[in-house]
């Protein structure tokens, strides 16, 4: 006798902030030349080969990026943000990656430790589950797995 169990895939939303919808133009040699769409296809399809549901989100503003991660808290198992320059300073995103208790990985393209001064320092990596940095785009791949790894 076969037992069909119907499993619902857990949720997780991909963040992507300030500039970031420049990518593929905005600096190639840092951020690449594939755009942000590209991109979003690839996490798409490598989070349903990972038998995770995704959505992703692209905000210049830090107020959109805090409510997306408020809603993200009653409808997301796990979140993956990219929070561009907020990541060296918004206290205010700090604090709502923290409220929503859900785990949380930061995305970088590129090796902030490596870069300017300014840029060397996240204010949210203390909060989140881990931080994936210097990959370019795999960088976002990586933390689907990574994310899929603490959901299961």
């Amino acid at each position: 006798m076969k037992v069909s169990m119907n499993v619902m895939k857990k949720r997780i939303l991909v963040i992507h902030g300030p500039n970031i919808n420049l990518t593929g133009f905005r600096e190639p040699g840092v951020y690449g030349k594939e755009t942000l769409d590209d991109i979003n296809s690839e996490i798409l399809h490598l989070a349903e080969e990972e038998g995770l549901e995704c959505t992703v989100f692209q905000s210049n503003h830090e107020g959109a990026i805090i409510d997306e991660l408020h809603r993200a808290m009653n409808e997301c198992d796990g979140v993956i943000i990219n929070a561009g320059a907020y990541t060296h300073y918004s206290y205010a995103i700090r604090d709502a990656i923290s409220a929503i208790r859900i785990p949380c990985v930061e995305v970088h393209f590129s090796n902030i430790h490596g870069r300017d001064e300014f840029r060397q320092r996240s204010v949210i990596a203390p909060v989140c589950a881990g931080q994936i940095a210097g990959f370019g785009k795999e960088s976002y791949l990586l933390a689907v797995r990574a994310i899929r790894s603490l959901l299961y």
